[in-house]
């Protein structure tokens, strides 16, 4: 597929560019920093400035999917979607965050008093970002959050996935490593199961 992904030189972007490359997609990869990505198969670097709408609509414009995989506090979200929505592109993937799962009924993880202070700026901007997009009716979007805890680790393929709670293991941790998350979204990608809807992934 002709995929065009915005932060692919990011921690969890460039698992997800390594992952549409190494399944033979074609993709064009997107960053301030264009020196920053990868040199893979089948990609292409592109300097792009996340704020610019013009220049972000007509990057994304003649792909099939859009994957948006950048900061949401290094971003503004009616920009993001706003050039998605331009752009006229299929589809439209967001790495999405943890904070907003639900941790009990109507409990947020971001809600709870162990939540990190540091994130909490960045966790209730991702929540905002997954509010806006349910508003939106026509755009077909799909908002993929981690667990907990995510950082670059193994490539195992075995993981499980869910939906609006928080995943959590046998023994409390919840986890995903950043190539395990690439392999959920880029299956996603390639057979489409959560439409307009946000799922999530975890150990």
């Amino acid at each position: 597929m002709k995929v065009v992904l915005l932060g692919a030189s990011g921690m969890v972007g460039s698992r997800i560019l390594a992952e549409l490359s190494s399944r033979g997609h074609t993709v064009t990869a997107l960053a301030r920093k264009p020196d920053g990505i990868a040199p893979l198969p089948g990609v292409t670097a592109k300097a792009v400035d996340a704020f610019d709408r013009v220049a972000l609509a007509e990057a994304y414009r003649g792909h099939e999917v859009a994957i948006s995989s950048v900061h949401y506090l290094a971003s503004d979200a009616d920009t993001l979607i706003g050039a998605a929505k331009e752009s006229g592109v299929p589809r439209y993937l967001v790495v999405g965050g943890a904070g907003s799962l639900e941790v009990a009924p109507g409990v947020k993880l971001f809600d709870t008093p162990q939540f990190p202070a540091i994130y909490l700026d960045e966790a209730k901007a991702g929540g905002a970002f997954l509010d806006k997009l349910k508003t939106e009716p026509k755009l077909n979007w799909t908002f993929l959050s981690p667990s907990a805890l995510i950082q670059p680790g193994e490539r195992t393929g075995r993981f499980r996935l869910g939906t609006e709670q928080l995943l959590v293991d046998a023994a409390g941790n919840s986890a995903i490593s950043a190539e395990d998350y690439a392999i959920a979204l880029v299956d996603e990608l390639e057979t489409p199961k959560n439409v307009r809807q946000r799922f999530t992934v975890g150990y």
